[in-house]
């Protein structure tokens, strides 16, 4: 989803300002794209905490690299890209377990969500491993297109689409097991 015309311009305005200086422009970028930001982190992660350290870790990044950004376009794909590769570094960087306490819920989803069933997939997805386990939250969480994935995950497309096949054809194995073998 791109930005309107105004917001787009306004953007612009924001990463000229903010590439000359300006720490009120650098604030509204970062205030215009942190849920995302933090999204991205927090749905690899599941850990609130070293989500809000990779989102900052980011967002200084960018503080640095301000003047290589060209357009809003550009830096959202940034953005991406760099709490992609962060939320990687971070997970390898220590064993990720999830246990139930950390896992949302359903709140304020549709009333067909079930909350265990919810539960369950979001452990699952949290077992994959690293690379499958982005593709499948840049997929499904974020809802990029695989010509997307690719670019944020710098790999062929082709990489993108067979990993997102086997991540989820183990989910759905998974799933299965853990459910007693229902039909998935």
């Amino acid at each position: 989803m791109g930005l309107s015309e105004a917001a787009e311009t306004r953007m612009e305005e924001a990463l000229a300002l903010a590439a000359g200086g300006d720490a009120s422009a650098f604030a509204r970028i970062v205030r215009e794209h942190q849920a995302m930001v933090f999204s991205v982190a927090y749905h690899f992660l599941h850990d609130r905490p070293v989500a809000e350290d990779v989102a900052q870790e980011v967002f200084v990044h960018l503080y640095q690299n301000i003047n290589s950004i060209e357009s809003p376009a550009h830096l959202k794909y940034w953005l991406r890209k760099v709490a992609t590769h962060r939320s990687i570094d971070h997970a390898r960087g220590r064993k990720l377990e999830v246990g139930l306490d950390e896992i949302s819920d359903c709140a304020g989803a549709s009333p067909e969500c079930d909350p265990l069933l919810g539960e369950k997939l979001q452990r699952l997805v949290a077992s994959l491993p690293e690379q499958a386990r982005m593709v499948v939250i840049l997929r499904y969480q974020e809802e990029l297109e695989y010509h997307e994935i690719a670019e944020v995950m710098e790999m062929p497309i082709n990489t993108v689409k067979s990993n997102l096949q086997r991540a989820l054809a183990l989910l759905r194995q998974k799933l299965a097991r853990t459910m007693g073998d229902v039909p998935v």
